[in-house]
Protein backbone atom coordinates (compact mmCIF):
# COMPACT_ATOMS: atom_id res chain seq x y z
CA UNK A 1 0.00 0.00 0.00
CA UNK A 2 1.60 3.26 -1.12
CA UNK A 3 1.62 6.39 1.00
CA UNK A 4 -0.80 9.22 0.14
CA UNK A 5 0.60 11.51 -2.55
CA UNK A 6 2.90 14.36 -1.54
CA UNK A 7 1.00 16.55 -4.00
CA UNK A 8 -1.90 16.70 -1.55
CA UNK A 9 -2.14 19.77 0.72
CA UNK A 10 -0.21 18.91 3.92
CA UNK A 11 -3.21 18.64 6.24
CA UNK A 12 -5.14 16.51 3.73
CA UNK A 13 -2.14 14.20 3.35
CA UNK A 14 -1.85 13.85 7.14
CA UNK A 15 -5.55 12.97 7.39
CA UNK A 16 -5.13 10.41 4.59
CA UNK A 17 -2.06 8.89 6.28
CA UNK A 18 -3.99 8.52 9.54
CA UNK A 19 -6.92 6.93 7.74
CA UNK A 20 -4.59 4.38 6.12
CA UNK A 21 -2.93 3.59 9.44
CA UNK A 22 -6.40 2.84 10.85
CA UNK A 23 -7.55 0.85 7.80
CA UNK A 24 -8.45 -2.72 8.92
CA UNK A 25 -7.23 -3.89 5.54
CA UNK A 26 -3.46 -3.37 5.66
CA UNK A 27 -3.27 -0.73 8.38
CA UNK A 28 -0.85 -0.61 11.30
CA UNK A 29 -1.65 -3.21 13.99
CA UNK A 30 -0.63 -0.87 16.80
CA UNK A 31 -2.71 2.05 15.51
CA UNK A 32 -5.69 -0.25 15.02
CA UNK A 33 -5.54 -1.33 18.66
CA UNK A 34 -5.81 2.22 20.00
CA UNK A 35 -8.85 4.08 21.33
CA UNK A 36 -9.47 7.49 22.88
CA UNK A 37 -8.33 6.36 26.34
CA UNK A 38 -5.13 4.69 25.18
CA UNK A 39 -4.12 7.70 23.07
CA UNK A 40 -4.91 10.36 25.70
CA UNK A 41 -1.62 9.90 27.64
CA UNK A 42 0.35 10.42 24.41
CA UNK A 43 -1.61 13.60 23.73
CA UNK A 44 -0.66 14.97 27.15
CA UNK A 45 2.96 13.90 26.67
CA UNK A 46 3.20 15.64 23.29
CA UNK A 47 1.80 18.86 24.75
CA UNK A 48 4.51 18.75 27.41
CA UNK A 49 7.17 18.22 24.76
CA UNK A 50 5.96 21.34 22.97
CA UNK A 51 6.20 23.27 26.24
CA UNK A 52 9.66 21.80 26.90
CA UNK A 53 10.99 22.90 23.50
CA UNK A 54 9.73 26.41 24.19
CA UNK A 55 11.10 26.43 27.74
CA UNK A 56 14.54 25.38 26.48
CA UNK A 57 14.30 27.81 23.53
CA UNK A 58 14.92 24.92 21.14
CA UNK A 59 12.91 26.47 18.36
CA UNK A 60 14.49 24.18 15.78
CA UNK A 61 12.71 21.30 17.54
CA UNK A 62 9.42 23.15 18.02
CA UNK A 63 8.21 22.46 14.48
CA UNK A 64 8.53 18.70 14.97
CA UNK A 65 6.94 18.81 18.42
CA UNK A 66 3.98 20.81 17.11
CA UNK A 67 3.63 18.25 14.33
CA UNK A 68 3.54 15.45 16.90
CA UNK A 69 0.83 17.31 18.80
CA UNK A 70 -1.16 17.90 15.60
CA UNK A 71 -0.99 14.18 14.90
CA UNK A 72 -2.74 13.56 18.21
CA UNK A 73 -5.63 15.82 17.14
CA UNK A 74 -5.82 13.98 13.82
CA UNK A 75 -5.71 10.59 15.57
CA UNK A 76 -8.58 11.48 17.93
CA UNK A 77 -10.55 12.93 15.01
CA UNK A 78 -10.08 9.72 13.02
CA UNK A 79 -11.29 7.64 15.96
CA UNK A 80 -14.31 9.92 16.29
CA UNK A 81 -15.08 9.71 12.55
CA UNK A 82 -15.00 5.92 12.68
CA UNK A 83 -17.41 6.01 15.62
CA UNK A 84 -19.75 8.36 13.76
CA UNK A 85 -19.22 11.15 16.30
CA UNK A 86 -17.47 13.92 14.34
CA UNK A 87 -14.54 14.47 12.02
CA UNK A 88 -11.50 16.72 11.75
CA UNK A 89 -13.47 19.39 9.85
CA UNK A 90 -15.95 19.52 12.74
CA UNK A 91 -13.07 20.06 15.17
CA UNK A 92 -11.69 22.91 13.04
CA UNK A 93 -15.16 24.39 12.55
CA UNK A 94 -15.86 24.34 16.29
CA UNK A 95 -12.67 26.20 17.21
CA UNK A 96 -13.18 28.68 14.34
CA UNK A 97 -16.65 29.51 15.64
CA UNK A 98 -15.45 29.73 19.23
CA UNK A 99 -12.59 32.12 18.42
CA UNK A 100 -14.88 34.43 16.42
CA UNK A 101 -17.54 34.31 19.16
CA UNK A 102 -15.06 35.10 21.92
CA UNK A 103 -13.41 38.00 20.07
CA UNK A 104 -16.25 40.47 19.45
CA UNK A 105 -13.70 43.29 19.72
CA UNK A 106 -12.01 41.91 16.59
CA UNK A 107 -14.78 40.24 14.57
CA UNK A 108 -17.85 42.08 15.86
CA UNK A 109 -19.11 45.56 16.66
CA UNK A 110 -17.31 45.91 20.01
CA UNK A 111 -14.32 48.23 19.95
CA UNK A 112 -12.65 47.26 23.25
CA UNK A 113 -8.87 47.06 23.01
CA UNK A 114 -7.88 47.09 26.70
CA UNK A 115 -6.42 43.67 27.61
CA UNK A 116 -7.87 43.66 31.14
CA UNK A 117 -11.37 44.35 29.85
CA UNK A 118 -10.92 41.77 27.12
CA UNK A 119 -9.92 39.13 29.67
CA UNK A 120 -12.99 39.88 31.77
CA UNK A 121 -15.21 39.69 28.70
CA UNK A 122 -13.56 36.41 27.66
CA UNK A 123 -14.34 34.87 31.05
CA UNK A 124 -17.91 36.18 30.91
CA UNK A 125 -18.40 34.63 27.48
CA UNK A 126 -17.02 31.29 28.70
CA UNK A 127 -19.34 31.40 31.71
CA UNK A 128 -22.32 32.10 29.45
CA UNK A 129 -21.32 29.19 27.20
CA UNK A 130 -21.06 26.85 30.19
CA UNK A 131 -24.50 27.92 31.41
CA UNK A 132 -26.02 27.50 27.97
CA UNK A 133 -24.50 24.06 27.41
CA UNK A 134 -25.53 22.96 30.93
CA UNK A 135 -22.51 20.66 31.14
CA UNK A 136 -22.97 19.84 34.80
CA UNK A 137 -24.56 20.72 38.10
CA UNK A 138 -21.38 22.21 39.58
CA UNK A 139 -19.41 25.24 38.49
CA UNK A 140 -16.34 23.03 38.68
CA UNK A 141 -17.62 20.10 36.62
CA UNK A 142 -15.77 20.90 33.39
CA UNK A 143 -12.36 21.63 34.93
CA UNK A 144 -10.42 18.72 33.36
CA UNK A 145 -9.36 16.03 35.83
CA UNK A 146 -6.36 15.09 33.66
CA UNK A 147 -4.71 18.51 34.06
CA UNK A 148 -1.44 18.65 36.01
CA UNK A 149 -2.32 19.05 39.69
CA UNK A 150 -0.98 22.60 40.05
CA UNK A 151 -2.67 23.80 36.88
CA UNK A 152 -5.96 22.20 37.92
CA UNK A 153 -5.74 23.69 41.41
CA UNK A 154 -5.33 27.15 39.95
CA UNK A 155 -8.23 26.63 37.55
CA UNK A 156 -10.49 25.39 40.35
CA UNK A 157 -9.62 28.45 42.44
CA UNK A 158 -10.13 30.81 39.53
CA UNK A 159 -13.51 29.27 38.75
CA UNK A 160 -14.68 29.52 42.37
CA UNK A 161 -13.52 33.15 42.46
CA UNK A 162 -16.01 34.03 39.70
CA UNK A 163 -18.82 33.70 42.24
CA UNK A 164 -16.96 35.51 45.02
CA UNK A 165 -15.44 32.49 46.80
CA UNK A 166 -11.98 34.02 47.14
CA UNK A 167 -9.73 35.86 49.56
CA UNK A 168 -9.85 39.60 48.91
CA UNK A 169 -6.08 40.17 49.05
CA UNK A 170 -2.80 38.28 48.68
CA UNK A 171 -1.96 39.16 52.29
CA UNK A 172 -4.94 37.11 53.44
CA UNK A 173 -3.63 34.18 51.43
CA UNK A 174 -0.21 34.59 53.07
CA UNK A 175 -1.91 34.32 56.46
CA UNK A 176 -3.45 31.05 55.27
CA UNK A 177 -0.01 29.84 54.12
CA UNK A 178 1.29 30.41 57.65
CA UNK A 179 -1.72 28.57 59.07
CA UNK A 180 -1.24 25.57 56.77
CA UNK A 181 2.50 25.44 57.47
CA UNK A 182 1.75 25.34 61.19
CA UNK A 183 -0.61 22.42 60.58
CA UNK A 184 2.14 20.58 58.68
CA UNK A 185 4.46 21.04 61.67
CA UNK A 186 1.73 19.81 64.02
CA UNK A 187 1.13 16.67 61.92
CA UNK A 188 4.89 16.01 61.77
CA UNK A 189 5.20 16.38 65.54
CA UNK A 190 2.37 13.89 65.99
CA UNK A 191 4.10 11.41 63.69
CA UNK A 192 0.91 11.03 61.65
CA UNK A 193 2.10 10.22 58.10
CA UNK A 194 -1.39 10.39 56.59
CA UNK A 195 -2.06 13.78 58.16
CA UNK A 196 1.35 15.04 57.01
CA UNK A 197 0.50 14.14 53.41
CA UNK A 198 -2.90 15.83 53.67
CA UNK A 199 -1.50 19.00 55.26
CA UNK A 200 1.32 19.26 52.70
CA UNK A 201 -1.33 18.99 49.98
CA UNK A 202 -3.29 21.82 51.64
CA UNK A 203 -0.12 23.91 51.88
CA UNK A 204 0.67 23.43 48.19
CA UNK A 205 -2.94 24.26 47.29
CA UNK A 206 -2.80 27.52 49.24
CA UNK A 207 0.60 28.44 47.74
CA UNK A 208 -0.97 27.86 44.35
CA UNK A 209 -3.74 30.27 45.32
CA UNK A 210 -1.12 32.82 46.32
CA UNK A 211 0.40 32.49 42.86
CA UNK A 212 -3.03 33.04 41.30
CA UNK A 213 -3.63 36.16 43.38
CA UNK A 214 -0.23 37.49 42.27
CA UNK A 215 -1.03 36.59 38.62
CA UNK A 216 1.70 33.94 38.54
CA UNK A 217 1.24 30.79 36.45
CA UNK A 218 2.28 28.30 39.14
CA UNK A 219 2.79 25.47 36.66
CA UNK A 220 5.26 27.59 34.67
CA UNK A 221 6.86 28.89 37.86
CA UNK A 222 7.38 25.33 39.11
CA UNK A 223 8.87 24.28 35.77
CA UNK A 224 11.24 27.22 36.06
CA UNK A 225 12.17 26.18 39.60
CA UNK A 226 12.80 22.63 38.36
CA UNK A 227 15.08 23.94 35.62
CA UNK A 228 16.95 26.11 38.12
CA UNK A 229 17.42 23.18 40.49
CA UNK A 230 18.67 20.99 37.66
CA UNK A 231 21.11 23.66 36.48
CA UNK A 232 22.59 24.22 39.93
CA UNK A 233 22.81 20.53 40.75
CA UNK A 234 24.63 19.92 37.48
CA UNK A 235 27.13 22.58 38.57
CA UNK A 236 27.76 20.53 41.72
CA UNK A 237 28.26 17.35 39.67
CA UNK A 238 30.51 19.02 37.10
CA UNK A 239 32.68 20.76 39.70
CA UNK A 240 33.18 17.54 41.62
CA UNK A 241 33.90 15.67 38.38
CA UNK A 242 36.66 18.19 37.58
CA UNK A 243 38.21 17.15 40.89
CA UNK A 244 37.93 13.47 40.02
CA UNK A 245 35.06 13.00 42.47
CA UNK A 246 31.37 12.12 42.40
CA UNK A 247 28.48 13.39 44.51
CA UNK A 248 28.47 10.35 46.77
CA UNK A 249 32.06 11.26 47.77
CA UNK A 250 31.09 14.77 48.88
CA UNK A 251 29.58 15.91 52.17
CA UNK A 252 26.34 17.86 52.33
CA UNK A 253 28.31 20.95 53.42
CA UNK A 254 30.53 20.67 50.34
CA UNK A 255 27.56 20.32 48.01
CA UNK A 256 25.74 23.24 49.64
CA UNK A 257 28.86 25.39 49.18
CA UNK A 258 28.92 24.49 45.47
CA UNK A 259 25.18 25.21 45.26
CA UNK A 260 25.81 28.69 46.67
CA UNK A 261 28.66 29.07 44.19
CA UNK A 262 26.26 28.26 41.34
CA UNK A 263 23.83 30.90 42.63
CA UNK A 264 26.59 33.52 42.68
CA UNK A 265 27.66 32.63 39.16
CA UNK A 266 24.08 33.04 37.93
CA UNK A 267 23.81 36.42 39.62
CA UNK A 268 27.19 37.51 38.30
CA UNK A 269 28.57 38.02 41.79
Amino acid sequence: MSAPSETLPPIERLLAIMAKLRDPDGGCPWDLEQDFASIAPYTIEEAYEVADAIERKRYDELKDELGDLLLQVVFHSQLAREAGLFGFDDVARAINNKMVRRHPHVFGDASTRDSVTQTAEWEALKAAERKESNKGESLLDDVPIALPALKRAQKLQKRAATVGFDWPTADRVLDKVDEELAEVREAMAAGDAEAVAEEIGDLIFVCTNLGRKMKVDVEAATRSANTKFERRFRHIEQTLASQGRITSDATLDEMEALWDEAKKIEKGV
